[in-house]
């Protein structure tokens, strides 16, 4: 378990969270799944939070992050999805055309302490195939 701590909190969060593109297109394809996971990776660090794991599929996102308590893990996913949304919408074009917005409103988030980190690992890799 890896534990960290704040000024005055001490922990050990992890959150499993899943969103869409808006309608569920699937195009999260050509490139731009590759340039989605370089920007969840500089908003995850841009926050001090721990990326687990990301993966991005042409219909919908994985990630599982560590993150502080206090924070919130809604304020970090409502960061991460406008950060991806503005980029990706002005450096691939093609996606303004086919979506009014890229993701979804909504999102899963389940906290994963109690499911050893290599399962859900297994888990969101198996999604491939």
């Amino acid at each position: 378990m890896d534990v960290r701590s704040n000024r005055n909190v001490v922990y050990s969060c992890r959150y499993h969270v899943v969103w869409c593109p808006t309608y569920r297109r699937a195009v999260l394809r050509d490139g731009i799944d590759t340039r989605l996971v370089a920007l969840i990776r500089e908003a995850v660090e841009a926050k001090n939070a721990q990326l687990v794991e990301v993966t991005a599929r042409p219909d919908h996102v994985y990630l599982v992050v560590g993150i502080d308590p206090q924070f919130g893990i809604h304020r970090l996913v409502k960061q991460i999805k406008g950060t991806t949304s503005r980029v990706l919408r002005q450096e691939f074009p093609g996606l303004c055309s086919r979506l009014p917005s890229l993701w979804t409103n909504s999102y899963f988030v389940a906290t994963s302490g109690g499911t050893p980190q290599a399962t859900i690992k297994r888990y969101i890799e198996s999604q491939g195939r």
